[in-house]
């Protein structure tokens, strides 16, 4: 598809001609089967209809004999964007291209998240077209032109005026270069060239032969959808004199765009500098603030070097000592990739170790009146199914923090990702990262028992979760941020005891937090009706599908209620011996009257809740809040992240969203509500027809 656009539908379709094919934009979507020829299983031939392995493409990529085919034009108009089939000059014109220079560097054998080399992709020139390394090593030349000139104009300047800007404040005598501090014409000429080349690395993102087209936004995907380098079988090649994604306009965008938005003062003086975290030679403290490599998650080195053999090209003569080597040095970067040692035991191992030794060098420097702060680009498969923490990696930073002498003291969820990052598209990803804060651990403290942890925990996480709910954290971010309080516990102590001895492993810590976070939540939902905690004992067993009578019955007897009582308050539907929830889904929107509603319920002022804030937002949920009893209105949100909590277990991905969007809006839910009390005009300001 080349474009998905309601009522602008088009796609290239094949036409095949003898042994050749070419491609032809045709409105509209294509048949059924004809979406594409390649699928996990493997490809399919276009001309014949065989069946290709994966195994066969393989090889003939790795032979030289895979090729790319022009397909489609896109162009920009004053009315979107307009699609043409190709002709033979316009593919000969694009293949035309004959660059002067290429990177050398080969894509190594074997990095996460690399597949490209399968396909014989392995050297750094072959992830562009001819014409994209045309394009890329003008703007390199280009970017040494543009120093030269700015180098030559400073020194024509008069060396007066506020310092760091053009026409004045620099030193026409001051020759330094500027990694030494220089202040005249020659740094300030290396410092715009540096600039310009960062510009340039952020152009190769999306000028690049593995980067998207977005069918739906029609427009070009750069390349790292996420942090990975995977094969694609259809590619977007831009235009660099556009100003979308690949272009030299966008490129520049991103670089002068924090510099102006960031208030920046030209005066301000910082020193950045390259340094082995595990080999610190700092003298004085220092302020910890860092986002630490993520175990097997992100290969680093491997992903820069895409960048890396533009900038050294680029700006090696400003940084020469960045840049001394054909690609990024790898041997001691910190990650545990098992293709850099004998095993994936040994690559945890030195994980392991060389985390928890960094840490505990940090902690010797770390000045004590501010804390320590570590970023976590958390993610849900993070968490096992049963709560217990299966990552390798989050158990492992969390470990090392301790074990590297830091007791954790709290955990915050923070917005950070990127909404369009391809790992959160349709799925119940976390949108944030966990800052952990860490203070040293007094060298005496003293250890525990099991049970005395768990006293803790039961003492001190209620609290805490309640103080978390009033400042609105989603459910879907609840069971990192309770990871906070829960290591605060913990982490305080040098250890906590099994019964036989045994220290308390990490990953059986966080299984105790999650199930006291688990205590707390159902805890609340004890105190609803009863109409309400039977509607959450069989969702828990059946979400909104259908269960025996007979069961029901049971579960509604030890709620003090029956079913037929649950039915009468509207919670379910009661036939044939079957019982089951009704869903919000089959609400009439926007006709609950909760004031002749007989049997009011904390379920259904939730779930109407839900279903007036998916058809009439935030002001009509506001309106149906300030309706609902006083004790429903404020026991929804509790509900909701229970059930969000039952979501998550179990896997119920589309109910879960409905839970965390309805507690991520409560704040403004609560706002609009009160707004419209205090003026008077409720009825008005949250007309919700």
């Amino acid at each position: 598809m080349l474009s998905k656009k309601k009522g602008r539908e088009c796609w290239a379709k094949p036409k095949v001609e003898g042994t050749t094919v070419r491609f032809e934009v045709t409105p509209g979507k294509p048949p059924a089967g004809e979406d594409g020829t390649v699928k996990r299983t493997g490809a399919r031939c276009i001309i014949s209809g065989e069946p290709m392995g994966f195994d066969y493409v393989r090889a003939e990529g790795k032979a030289g004999r895979m090729g790319a085919q022009l397909m489609a034009i896109v162009t920009e108009g004053k009315r979107g964007r307009s699609y043409y089939s190709p002709d033979a000059e316009h593919a000969r014109i694009a293949e035309s291209a004959e660059p002067k220079w290429k990177p050398v560097g080969d894509v190594p054998e074997q990095a996460l998240g690399f597949r490209v080399q399968l396909y014989g992709m392995d050297e750094y020139h072959k992830l562009f077209t001819p014409r994209q390394l045309t394009a890329l090593t003008t703007f390199s030349d280009l970017v040494h032109e543009a120093r030269e000139l700015v180098t030559r104009d400073a020194l024509a300047s008069t060396p007066l005026g506020p310092p760091n800007e053009l026409g004045g404040g620099l030193n026409v005598e001051d020759d330094r270069p500027l990694r030494e501090g220089g202040q005249g014409a020659r740094a300030y000429g290396e410092a715009l060239q540096a600039y310009l080349g960062m510009a340039l690395s952020r152009v190769v993102m999306g000028c690049n032969s593995l980067s998207r087209w977005n069918s739906f936004g029609q427009k070009v995907q750069h390349c790292f959808g996420r942090q990975a380098l995977p094969m694609i079988w259809d590619f977007a090649d831009p235009n660099p004199f556009t100003e979308s994604t690949g272009s030299w306009s966008s490129g520049f965008k991103y670089v002068a765009d924090p510099l102006e938005r960031g208030g920046i003062s030209p005066q301000a003086r910082a020193t950045v500098f390259q340094e082995d975290a595990t080999a610190l030679r700092i003298a004085d403290k220092l302020l910890l603030s860092t986002d630490p490599p993520y175990y097997d998650n992100i290969g680093y080195a491997d992903l820069s070097d895409m960048f890396y053999v533009w900038m050294r090209r680029t700006i090696r003569e400003v940084y020469p000592d960045l840049f001394s080597t054909m690609l990024t040095p790898k041997s001691s970067e910190l990650i545990a990739s098992a293709h850099r040692h004998e095993s994936k035991e040994c690559a945890t191992t030195s994980f392991e170790d060389g985390m928890r030794w960094t840490l505990q060098q940090a902690r010797g420097l770390v000045v004590l009146d501010y804390p320590a702060t570590v970023y976590y680009a958390f993610k849900q498969q993070d968490i096992g199914s049963n709560g217990s923490g299966a990552s390798s990696g989050w158990e492992t930073m969390l470990a090392s923090l301790i074990s590297g002498g830091f007791s954790i003291v709290g955990s915050w969820p923070i917005r950070t990702e990127m909404r369009t990052r391809l790992v959160g598209r349709g799925t119940n990803a976390l949108a944030s990262s966990i800052v952990l804060v860490c203070r040293p651990r007094p060298e005496d403290a003293p250890a525990i028992s099991r049970r005395r942890f768990l006293d803790a925990l039961r003492a001190e996480l209620p609290g805490a979760i309640a103080e978390m709910k009033t400042g609105s954290i989603a459910p879907v971010d609840m069971a990192q941020a309770t990871i906070g309080p829960g290591m605060a516990i913990f982490s305080r102590y040098s250890q906590v005891l099994e019964a036989d001895g045994a220290p308390l492993t990490v990953r059986m810590a966080l299984g105790l937090i999650n199930a006291a976070l688990d205590e707390v939540l159902e805890g609340a939902v004890t105190e609803l009706d009863a109409e309400t905690r039977f509607a959450v004992s069989w969702f828990e067993q059946y979400a909104f599908e259908k269960g025996d009578f007979g069961g029901a019955n049971t579960i509604a007897q030890g709620k003090n209620t029956a079913v037929d009582s649950v039915e009468r308050a509207g919670l379910v539907e009661a036939t044939g011996g079957q019982v089951r929830l009704i869903n919000w889904r089959e609400y009439d929107p926007g006709a609950y009257e909760p004031e002749q509603d007989k049997r009011p319920t904390v379920w259904e002022g939730a779930h109407h809740l839900i279903e007036r804030l998916n058809h009439h937002g935030e002001m009509g949920a506001a309106a149906l809040y300030n309706r609902l009893p006083g004790d429903i209105a404020e026991s929804a949100r509790d509900l909701a992240y229970r059930l969000y909590h039952i979501c998550d277990r179990k896997g119920w991905a589309e109910d879960a969203l409905d839970y965390n969007v309805l507690v991520s809006s409560w704040s403004e839910i609560t706002r609009l509500a009160a707004s419209g009390r205090n003026r008077g005009d409720q009825a008005d300001m949250f007309d919700d027809s």
